[in-house]
């Protein structure tokens, strides 16, 4: 059992389970922000009663209970990062790959904020363009 995955379920308040402990340690060592595809793919060897649905499901609770961050780039395009620190990602429109950004800067916000009236209690922000392989493999 990986103890930091464990450790990372409980500290949000999510109940650990075999399943879930497998899913979070995936995500904490593929920082490829993997879709739920990619999760499946990766652990339905490891654990042959795993369903698409339970990891569906499973990376919905995570994003829930912020031990994992959803980044939906669009209606199509939905992934998980491990990494809950406030970052930057960056969506090539080329390959689909998103990147981490963690040197460009990103508005701060210690604690939820009143913005004309709204409720703010998270940031995200994304870039979309053509990432530097792609733009190497053209010229």
């Amino acid at each position: 059992m990986n103890q930091e995955a464990y450790e990372r379920l409980v500290n949000c308040g999510v109940r650990p389970s075999m399943q879930r402990i497998a899913i979070m340690d995936f995500l904490m060592t593929h920082r490829t922000h993997p879709t739920v595809e990619d999760v499946y793919l990766g652990l339905i060897d490891e654990i042959k009663t795993l369903s698409r649905t339970t990891v569906y499901n499973t990376l919905r609770l995570f994003s829930e209970h912020n031990a994992a961050q959803m980044i939906t780039i669009d209606e199509h395009h939905v992934c998980y990062d491990g990494d809950t620190h406030s970052h930057v990602h960056f969506f090539c429109r080329n390959c689909g790959k998103v990147y981490d950004l963690m040197d460009e800067d990103i508005p701060a916000m210690a604690k939820p904020k009143n913005v004309d009236g709204h409720f703010v209690d998270d940031v995200q922000i994304y870039y979309k363009g053509i990432c530097h392989n792609c733009r190497s493999k053209h010229n």
